[in-house]
């Protein structure tokens, strides 16, 4: 099984692909491939390509196409996973499953009972630490596409203002409003869903409140309490049961 990389730069008229400085460094120090050697390259958004190395140095690395590879195919839905920031690295181990799970973008957000302000997301350069996660996810699970990690929003903003055709708030079963059951969710799939996720401490219930006025669907999947750092990867996968995108 051929190494992955992945070629921000990739003209495959060409048959050109380069990696930047951080792919190069792990494909000669890491991996210890040289020239000559062959690879597996893809672009992020779907394709994926056998390449042979032809130059690797400290700022980067060139590779010759040599033919396309059939990428797995992606889900039919496009998921956008709306998840609460958690403390420490459970943010890491959402951005890692979903993207395994097949999301299209990950938006983090800053809820009421969040673990960090969003200055301090912005300072602690956690948006940069979730894109290489992604990067490194979509290279493990053999995925030719990898899910775009948005700048931090305020919860309010985002409910207003994101389009879906199915947008879904994971709750409790007792978050004291309407809430749906995942047995009665519609099996006909949409073109395209938001799922939020709360953080360790749940929802406060203004935020379901502003959610159900806004259109969302207020969603559970029982009476389990799940960890905020696994329910999305559990929904994400259940969803996709119901709407035979798995």
């Amino acid at each position: 099984m051929l190494a992955r990389f992945l070629a921000m730069h990739l003209d495959a008229d060409a048959a050109s692909a380069r990696l930047n400085a951080e792919e190069a460094h792990h494909l000669t120090h890491v991996l210890r491939l040289r020239i000559g050697d062959e690879v597996a390259v893809f672009d992020g958004a779907g394709r994926e390509f056998r390449a042979r190395i032809d130059r690797a140095g400290r700022g980067g690395a060139d590779l010759t196409l040599l033919e396309e590879i059939p990428a797995p195919a992606e889900p039919r839905v496009r998921i956008t996973l709306g998840q609460a920031v958690l403390k420490g690295d459970g943010m890491d181990a959402v951005v890692r499953d979903a993207t395994m799970m097949g999301v299209a973008a990950i938006q983090p957000l800053i809820t009421m009972h969040a673990a960090a302000p969003r200055r301090a997301i912005s300072r602690d350069g956690a948006v940069t630490r979730w894109q290489r996660i992604a990067i490194a996810s979509s290279k493990q699970c053999r995925r030719a596409v990898v899910p775009s990690i948005e700048p931090v929003h305020g919860l309010p903003e985002w409910v207003r203002s994101h389009a879906a055709d199915q947008r879904l708030m994971l709750v409790e079963p007792s978050a004291g409003a309407t809430v749906t059951s995942v047995a009665v969710i519609a099996r006909d799939a949409p073109s395209s869903a938001a799922l939020m996720v709360g953080p360790e401490g749940g929802w406060a219930a203004e935020e379901i409140a502003s959610a159900a006025d806004a259109g969302w669907t207020l969603l559970t999947f029982g009476r389990r309490t799940l960890r905020a750092d696994a329910a999305a990867a559990i929904a994400i996968g259940i969803l996709q049961y119901v709407w035979e995108d798995l």
